[in-house]
């Protein structure tokens, strides 16, 4: 079952085990050869009625290029839903780590806040055939998922923002456990009052952390209080204005668990400003281990996610993907650690 390309045709086998060739498909679609080759290769000049139709053949009898036939760029391909805080780094230098090792450039691209990339990304990659795919907590809908499978290209998402459909490669961290160990530390000195500031409730490893917040309380018999729990979307300026709603409310929390470490630097922020000393007024406990973490006054305690070892893991499945290997497992979730500096005393008075 594949495709292989010879010049501008190509030879295309069914699932039925049939080898039509593409001037067949190219019959059944109402079109010429040579506008099949086109959508096979991502080429512009299509028009998208003419585009969607053959695709929908390729995807109705399960086409795939023939791996070894069309060769694969030495290229890589990373895409954000955003692209402007040092979590982005931290990832696309484990994806450098990978792409020097394997000579290899990096195409970087940014999908300006959607979780699912455009046509437009999909096309561009389907002319550069890359030889890997990693798509930070993003995914891909049927029909690109279609479109890279046929092609012969391999995805990974890494950090999936929601459940990623059966079959689709993921690398993530267990988010779910380092909400419990960072509720469990500030439990641990004393705090009853502890807030949760999370990220955005549609994203997974966001929810994750929450309920690990929620099951470090309930399991030390503390009622989660609606009121100290709040929605951010992980940046600095949620963390500021969430910090402030909560360090001014009349019964105030003396812990505070962000769901990143920007949103932690947010509530630095807002504890400076209404005068609260950190740690000794007020616990601050962050989510990733950035390098900033170390930098900031007081050094943040915060659940280190390894990112760069994400990114590595991520875009060398990938890379594996590629040559045909199939690991035993591919979906990845990475131990996250608690790393204690000096945001965290027991509560004043104790």
């Amino acid at each position: 079952m594949g495709v292989e390309e010879t010049g501008s045709t190509a030879e295309v086998s069914a699932a039925s085990g049939g080898l039509p060739r593409l001037a067949d498909i190219a019959r059944t679609a109402g079109v010429s050869t040579p506008t099949v080759s086109k959508v096979l290769n991502g080429r512009a000049d299509v028009a998208p009625a003419t585009r969607a139709r053959v695709e929908e053949l390729l995807r109705a009898h399960g086409y795939r290029r023939r791996r070894g036939g069309a060769q694969s760029s030495k290229l890589f391909d990373l895409v954000f839903h955003e692209l402007e805080s040092a979590w982005a780094m931290e990832v696309i230098r484990g994806v450098e780590n990978v792409a020097r090792s394997e000579g290899m450039s990096i195409v970087l691209s940014e999908s300006a806040g959607r979780l699912t990339p455009g046509q437009t990304w999909v096309d561009g990659v389907l002319a550069r055939r890359p030889g890997g795919v990693v798509l930070v907590l993003s995914d891909l809908d049927r029909t690109q998922r279609a479109q890279l499978t046929s092609r012969d290209i391999p995805f990974v998402v890494l950090d999936p923002a929601g459940d990623p459909a059966d079959g689709v490669p993921a690398v993530g961290a267990n988010n779910w456990l380092g909400g419990l160990t960072a509720t469990r530390h500030l439990i641990e000195f004393g705090h009853r009052r502890i807030a949760m500031l999370g990220g955005p409730s549609r994203m997974m490893c966001s929810r994750a952390r929450v309920d690990g917040y929620r099951t470090a309380l309930e399991t030390a018999g503390i009622g989660v209080d609606p009121v100290l729990v709040r929605e951010g979307n992980f940046h600095h300026e949620a963390g500021y204005a969430a910090g402030r709603a909560l360090l001014s409310l009349p019964d105030r929390p003396t812990a505070v668990f962000a769901g990143n470490d920007l949103q932690a630097l947010g509530v630095y922020e807002a504890a400076r400003e209404l005068r609260l000393r950190i740690p000794d007024e007020l616990s601050v406990v962050g989510f990733d281990d950035l390098p900033l973490a170390r930098w900031v006054g007081p050094p943040l305690t915060t659940v280190r996610q390894p990112l760069v070892e994400m990114a590595e893991t991520a875009c060398q499945l990938a890379l594996d993907l590629g040559r045909g290997h199939r690991p035993a497992v591919t979906r990845v979730d990475l131990a996250t650690t608690l790393v204690v500096r000096n945001s965290t005393a027991p509560p004043a008075g104790r």
